[in-house]
């Protein structure tokens, strides 16, 4: 294995570890990890070279020989997350914690062209980063899109988005790195950083302006075999029913948006999540997007209700069904974060316990 590979992994290692506690000590770490002492001494002391991690005193036990104590440094990275709707750009600037310190919300021209986007993201990310150095740019944005090659395919309700290389374009105008995903998988990134390791095998899912799912399985993002997986909106689940923006009929997201109430589309809704519990035994279900948190307790309690009584078996299949808890930042911080998460994020799932 290559040991800059190595020394990545435990890195990440460590920092998911400092993110989700006040303070570390070696003994700790190399308890959580599975790292050597030897091993964790190195890291540690990278770490601390790079401003990364910072000595915060010394914990002295009633027995036994005193320890450095270490604490996470937030403020030593920076990144800024875009959130690009139908109707406006969302920016989120995040540190290293994935701590929110400051938004922006710009409202976009309608059906808007990519020159469009990019003024304005080039004019919002100048204005949100406050002189600070920034690790780079992550933009969440509409479906369907190649998270690879950073191409956004043909983004549904968008006429001018035809294969446009929004990673390339936005790099050049705004000298940074760029990172271009799906929205709903940005989103779903940002919960698995502030919910820790339980969070597993779970689901976003997202309904403003179209209905999509973020997908974190066995503890990383799920993007698929062409980086487009996530596109629950265009599940049929009504044959012969209305036609939809993506081509065909009786679409979970067609469905949802022509309910009279908000009962009646959460119930719509609650099908499709019941359906990806059925497919893919999932432990958690976050719900998000402007337009269902406006109703987020009716959406919360109907999805919850479905998934307690038409999985079979809920009492060994269960799931948690929640609010996101950034309410509309979160695709916002979930881009930033995915800028973060490309060095310092939590290390993709494996079965070595490497001490080396």
């Amino acid at each position: 294995m290559h040991l800059g590979f190595l020394r990545d992994y435990h890195e990440s290692l460590v920092i998911a570890l400092a993110r989700t506690m006040p303070a570390i000590e070696r003994g700790t770490v190399a308890e959580r990890t599975g790292l050597t002492p030897q091993a964790v001494s190195k890291v540690l002391a990278r770490l601390v070279d790079e401003g990364v991690i910072a000595a915060s005193g010394v914990r002295r036990p009633a027995l036994g020989k005193p320890a450095a104590v270490y604490r996470l440094v937030p403020e030593s990275h920076w990144a800024i997350g875009a959130h690009v709707t139908r109707r406006a750009l969302r920016l989120a600037l995040t540190d290293l914690a994935g701590t929110i310190h400051a938004t922006s919300s710009t409202p976009l021209p309608a059906d808007f062209t990519p020159a469009q986007l990019l003024e304005r993201l080039v004019s919002g990310v100048a204005s949100l980063r406050g002189g600070r150095d920034l690790d780079g740019v992550g933009i969440g944005m509409i479906g369907p899109l190649d998270h690879a090659e950073g191409i956004v395919r043909d983004a549904h309700r968008l006429r001018h988005w035809h294969d446009v290389p929004l990673k390339a374009q936005a790099t050049q105008v705004l000298d940074l790195p760029v990172i271009v995903d799906k929205d709903v998988t940005a989103g779903v990134t940002a919960e698995a950083w502030r919910r820790g390791a339980e969070f597993r095998d779970a689901a976003l899912i997202m309904v403003e302006s179209g209905v999509g799912a973020g997908l974190w399985l066995s503890g990383a993002a799920h993007r698929g075999a062409h980086t487009n997986a996530g596109e629950f909106g265009h599940a049929v689940i009504q044959a012969g029913g209305p036609p939809c923006v993506c081509g065909r009929s009786g679409c979970l997201e067609v469905v949802h948006d022509r309910a009279a109430t908000p009962s009646a589309a959460a119930a719509v809704l609650a099908t499709g999540v019941v359906n990806l519990l059925q497919t893919l035994d999932l432990g958690h279900i976050v719900l998000a997007g402007a337009d269902l948190l406006e109703h987020g307790e009716v959406y919360r309690r109907v999805i919850e209700q479905a998934v307690r009584t038409e999985v079979p078996r809920a009492d060994w299949l269960t799931a948690e069904v929640s609010l996101t808890s950034l309410g509309t930042d979160a695709i916002a911080a979930g881009a930033a974060i995915q800028v973060l998460d490309a060095r310092y994020g939590p290390p993709a799932p494996t079965t070595l316990r490497l001490g080396g």
